[in-house]
């Protein structure tokens, strides 16, 4: 376990929280529950039928977790209307509000919706789309907030460069091709993210091909764009660009590719212009240097509500939940 997971899941117990997992038919939700539990970070809601729950758990210990069955829940109908209300001007009737309901995800959100969670987990067996829409239609963006994206925290080892091996990637995992505006706004609520998240100070780089002009083409521009938006947004925060991740991460390469860059070469939040850019670098990291990878975590949205590669373990699993958690105590403050 890495030195920011365990500082995450230490903070997690000193405020414990209630985070709710729908995808209780997956064994490794069931196992990161039992994991959580033993740890005591956390409480955990799971949505299902207990008595299939019971039977895959086998001799994990599940004694400390609420199980909720939105079929004979009689908070289902109050659910319906709630979602009926919000979603009648985008044309849904309450027949189909109380046909919703029934899915965990929509049933886990409206949880976190009416306080009786501070936030879920889920994406192991969904869709990055399929476990964010109830999200974004009932809880909506949070105050002040333009746009909802995702990042990675990479911790990798043996790493002289970022916090002590800790960086922030933004956006690896949800807006596919931010304009500068939006690309500005990821840059805003990253630095706010890792302040937040590893309680170090956020050091943003605007990540290109080029620095400080070194190409021109309207990729480019796109990033000299949004470090200058950026940059009027949070004045009070270290945010440099368009730079090359070299130029960003390196001291030694920042003094000859960006002499009297801000950053100095000590970035640890790295903003990617584009998805692709974002998913693959995140991935590499992970893959060849080793590096924990925690995400895509969500950001922007007014309650947290994280998404899971489906790729993933229940220790993954457990990660998240931890950082979830946090989230939901930066949020109540």
């Amino acid at each position: 376990m890495s030195q920011f997971l365990t500082r995450i899941t230490e903070r997690a117990g000193m405020d414990k929280k209630t985070i709710v997992l729908p995808e209780s038919t997956d064994i490794r939700t069931i196992k990161a529950t039992a994991m959580i539990l033993e740890q005591g970070f956390a409480n955990i809601i799971l949505v299902g039928e207990e008595d299939k729950i019971n039977e895959l758990k086998g001799d994990l210990d599940l004694s400390g977790a609420r199980i909720v069955n939105p079929a004979t829940s009689d908070k289902r109908e109050d659910y319906a209307n709630t979602l009926y209300e919000l979603r009648k001007n985008k044309g849904m009737t309450l027949e189909q509000a109380r046909e919703k309901i029934l899915d965990p995800l929509y049933w886990g959100v409206m949880m976190v919706k009416k306080g009786e969670a501070d936030g879920m987990v889920a994406g192991a067996i969904h869709s990055t789309a399929d476990t964010l829409r109830p999200a974004l239609q009932i809880l909506k963006t949070a105050p002040g907030v333009k746009l909802v994206s995702a990042f990675f925290i990479m911790c990798v080892p043996d790493c002289e460069f970022g916090h002590n091996g800790t960086f922030l990637y933004a956006d690896s995992g949800l807006v596919e091709n931010p304009n500068a505006e939006e690309l500005s706004e990821i840059a805003v609520v990253s630095a706010e993210t890792f302040r937040n998240l590893v309680e170090a100070e956020p050091k943003v780089a605007m990540l290109s091909y080029s620095s400080y002009g070194s190409a021109k083409s309207p990729l480019v521009d796109k990033v000299v764009e949004a470090t200058k938006l950026a940059r009027e947004k949070a004045p009070h925060v270290i945010i440099d660009g368009e730079l090359q991740v070299d130029a960003a991460i390196v001291p030694q390469v920042a003094k000859s590719k960006a002499p009297g860059s801000p950053l100095k070469g000590e970035a640890n939040v790295l903003v990617f212009p584009d998805l692709n850019v974002g998913n693959i670098a995140y991935k590499l990291t992970q893959r060849l240097a080793k590096a924990e990878a925690y995400g895509p975590i969500t950001q922007g949205i007014a309650m947290p509500v994280n998404d899971l590669s489906r790729g993933c373990s229940a220790e993954d699993i457990v990660g998240v939940v931890a950082i979830t958690a946090v989230q939901a105590q930066t949020m109540n403050k």
